[in-house]
């Protein structure tokens, strides 16, 4: 009982912070348990444990990024288990956990509270249990309709209605979670010149990397009564993130093709070079499934792909990276202060100062991680620089695209993966704020004194 107590007591020492990353690591362990067990395998197959880590790492951070083909190592046990635990790192560790308390008829206290605005990147208390109320529903209803119509379509793909709406089931959790997992063995290759498959995929990506607060928001704007739809009026940050959700895929598309122009989309038909583009342009955001080999883009294209990958999707999102926002902000101040301004204003609001150091700390901090996990990979790896930039920023955006060096990797790499897609899908201001102590401000201040910049 003693022994009992003392561990609770120790656990109430935490604070949200490092409580959600406990949670985050509790499942990482329990999806490698259950991505080990032999069910989970074909018959005949095993695999190392620090692939079934991996594995297990890429599906909660839903980056995509595997040692392993999933199609030829995982039994229909096994893709229904990985499915599952892409469910859980879509909507994260605390929604599920508040699910499972509701459903107990369980009070959501002050704590889980903190834990949910922590895992949801929210600024506020209030309203936390309807939020994963309204992410769960709308979340479950996209899946829904997604199964049913990928499902349906891909009767004349199989040969089986079973083997058709697996293929639906999988597909659609993957690209809403923004996972990047297949089962096809070659990602949405097989379908490069089916466009409603396309279609339907890059609708499903946005759904899930443009951020749950931004469909909450839509869904209450369509079905609101028509007399209360004209007062209702769209948050800051629905307008950010969908202008600059869209901003970033016109020039990735555009980004992409110029790019290549001369190269990949030489001879292709105009409708070919669209769709190629769009889709990559709009699977870097964190989607991670892909219609080509990405491998016969020029070097220029990948370092410019690396570059939307760093950026990642929205927050409060499946998706990973700095994040829309942050990106954003940063590029608003510098253009304010280039042009002699002070305040950041932006669709009529001013930022606040608070967020703005939120955005470019999160942006030194994390091009600072990228570098050095760059830096360590290429004096390790016999690979290309470019590769390893490029499998790097695809794991800390948790986008799940890769050269074809992932399988290759040293253990010591493969940990160093691991490590940057965790960091990417719980957030950089979460992991900073892990090491937060509770060290009370002095009432006094030292003497102010300018330095040279620039």
């Amino acid at each position: 009982m003693k022994f009992y107590y003392s561990k609770i007591h120790w656990l109430n020492k935490l604070t949200p912070v490092q409580m959600l990353l406990l949670f985050y690591c509790l499942a990482v362990s329990v999806s490698t348990f259950l991505l080990s067990l032999p069910i989970a395998h074909k018959d005949g197959v095993s695999i190392s444990f620090i692939d079934t880590l991996f594995t297990a790492v890429s599906a909660v951070s839903v980056t995509g990024l595997s040692t392993i083909s999933i199609v030829d190592t995982l039994s229909t046990t096994g893709i229904i288990l990985l499915t599952l635990i892409l469910q859980i790192g879509a909507v994260g560790v605390m929604a599920i956990g508040t699910l499972f308390w509701l459903v107990l008829g369980k009070k959501i206290g002050l704590k889980e509270r903190q834990l949910i605005m922590t895992d949801q990147n929210q600024t506020s208390f209030r309203g936390m249990v309807r939020l994963i109320k309204q992410i769960i529903y709308v979340l479950l209803a996209i899946e829904l309709v997604g199964f049913l119509v990928l499902g349906t379509y891909f009767l004349q793909y199989f040969p089986t209605a079973k083997e058709a709406y697996l293929h639906g089931f999988f597909g659609t959790i993957s690209a809403v979670s923004n996972g990047g997992f297949d089962i096809t063995g070659h990602s949405l290759y097989p379908f490069r010149h089916d466009y409603f498959v396309q279609f339907i995929n890059m609708l499903l990506i946005i759904f899930g990397a443009i951020g749950f607060p931004v469909l909450i928001e839509v869904k209450e704007h369509i079905f609101a009564k028509s007399d209360k739809r004209r007062t209702l009026r769209f948050s800051l940050f629905t307008k950010i993130t969908t202008s600059t959700f869209l901003i970033l895929v016109v020039v990735g598309t555009l980004g992409i093709f110029v790019l290549d122009y001369g190269n990949f989309f030489s001879g292709k038909s105009w409708h070919e070079t669209l769709f190629y583009s769009l889709f990559q342009s709009v699977t870097t955001r964190s989607g991670g499934l892909s219609t080509m080999d990405v491998s016969l883009l020029t070097e220029e294209n990948h370092l410019f792909m690396s570059l939307l990958m760093f950026i990642g999707a929205s927050p409060s999102s499946a998706g990973g990276g700095i994040r829309t926002t942050t990106f954003a902000l940063v590029v608003i101040y510098i253009i304010t202060y280039a042009r002699g301004g002070n305040n950041i204003r932006i669709f009529n609001r001013e930022i606040h100062e608070e967020d703005l150091a939120k955005a470019v700390t999160v942006t030194l901090m994390a091009g600072f991680i990228v570098f050095v996990s760059v830096l360590v990979i290429s004096k390790i790896e016999a690979f290309p620089l470019m590769h390893v930039i490029f499998e790097v920023t695809s794991a800390f955006g948790t986008v799940g695209l890769s050269l074809g060096m992932t399988s290759e990797l040293s253990t010591i790499s493969k940990i160093i993966l691991m490590f940057l897609m965790f960091i990417g899908r719980v957030g950089i201001l979460t992991f900073l704020l892990m090491f937060k102590t509770k060290n009370k401000k002095g009432n006094y201040h030292y003497p102010k004194e300018r330095i040279i910049i620039g």
